[in-house]
């Protein structure tokens, strides 16, 4: 998958998996990680599907509606990849926080869906429930950060307290935050993950 990597000047954080929303690529993302901590390492990834030229991490048959075949192929793409950049990039494969936003925050929902250890927590960023018709893994003491908009035409209310109980039930310790701005990516959101970033 194509993507940048940045090595941290702290081995002992987290490596940042950043995946942008639709239309976006492994650029858009770079400075919010750098913003939650310039210390950690960045694994910033661009997604595989082509929407009339716009990447996305998996295919959509509609606007919100999910193609649930494609999603699952690409999680697991997705989560393989994870792996080898581990071994390329020389980082821990146990140490990898998601920050996502929309496509890119469901594909990372997603990985939690579906793999007990693919990550050490997630930012996501205006995200959807990425499957209703799922078992979760044990996600014990796994820490989630929704950032979500109570006026989101894209991503109703609903689906964000929807995806909190999903993951609490599982055992993630899930931090759901509103804000009233839509479906757009903001600073405030970004000002509130990072506090709760600095105090995992």
């Amino acid at each position: 998958m194509k993507h940048i990597f940045q090595k941290g000047t702290d081995p002992s954080k987290p490596t940042f998996l950043m995946l942008h929303g639709t239309g976006g690529n492994e650029n858009d993302l770079l400075p919010i990680a750098a913003h939650i901590d310039s210390q950690a390492s960045v694994l910033s990834v661009r997604g595989n599907v082509s929407e009339n030229g716009m990447p996305r991490f998996f295919k959509r048959l509609s606007e919100g509606v999910f193609d649930m075949e494609d999603l699952k192929m690409r999680t697991e793409e997705l989560h393989e990849f994870i792996g080898k950049a581990a071994e390329e990039h020389g980082f821990d494969r146990a140490n990898v926080i998601a920050i996502g936003y929309s496509n890119g925050a469901n594909i990372a929902a997603n990985l939690l869906f579906t793999y007990a250890d693919a990550l050490k927590g997630a930012i996501l960023h205006h995200p959807m429930v990425p499957n209703r018709d799922t078992e979760l893994p044990d996600l014990a003491n796994v820490p989630v950060f929704i950032a979500a908009g109570t006026n989101d035409p894209i991503c109703p209310a609903q689906e964000s307290t929807d995806l909190e109980r999903l993951l609490s039930d599982a055992g993630a310790s899930v931090k759901l935050h509103w804000e009233n701005y839509g479906h757009q990516l903001t600073m405030p959101e970004v000002e509130a993950a990072k506090e709760w970033y600095d105090n995992l």
